[in-house]
């Protein structure tokens, strides 16, 4: 899904970018001396995004679509938190609500698939019941093959 929309979406990003930044900002992108920390900072923003989409693959291979999606809204409540942690950020009663809401529905939905784990590991036959089974069973009746002219169990 991500894939079809960067083909089209990037090269429209690439070319109009530096035209809405001088018009935002009234400087020019191509004008920013580079210094040994500009590249140093570019280049670990470029790795961690790498690594976020590996890791965003990862975990869409290995959860459901509901999974990625809890995981997201916690990702973005560790946002919030450390924004207003580490930066100040005022966090609103709206904001404070927001983040209390989704961990419930995080708490819910982890108590949801546990039920539905413990369930269907219950309705599944193990081992030890089916030699319990073969204990308590009546025997079969024996079978004679008239052909074969043998008994059989």
């Amino acid at each position: 899904m991500k894939f079809p929309f960067a083909s089209w979406s990037c090269p429209i990003e690439q070319s109009t970018g530096p035209f809405v930044d001088y018009f935002l900002g009234g400087k020019s992108v191509a004008k920013y001396h580079m210094s040994y920390g500009a590249i140093l900072f570019i280049l670990l923003s470029c790795s961690l995004a790498v690594f976020c989409n590996v890791s965003q693959y990862l975990c869409i291979r290995r959860f459901s679509a509901i999974s990625f999606q809890v995981l997201g809204h916690m990702k973005t409540v560790c946002v919030l938190t450390l924004g207003w942690l580490l930066f100040g950020s005022e966090l609103t009663f709206k904001n404070i609500t927001g983040m209390v809401i989704a961990v419930v529905g995080m708490i819910i939905y982890s108590w949801a698939v546990e039920l539905e784990k413990q369930s269907n590991a219950k309705t599944s036959i193990t081992e030890e019941d089916i030699r319990l089974l073969k204990e308590v069973a009546p025997p079969t009746p024996q079978v004679k093959d008239f052909e074969l002219r043998e008994t059989k169990v």
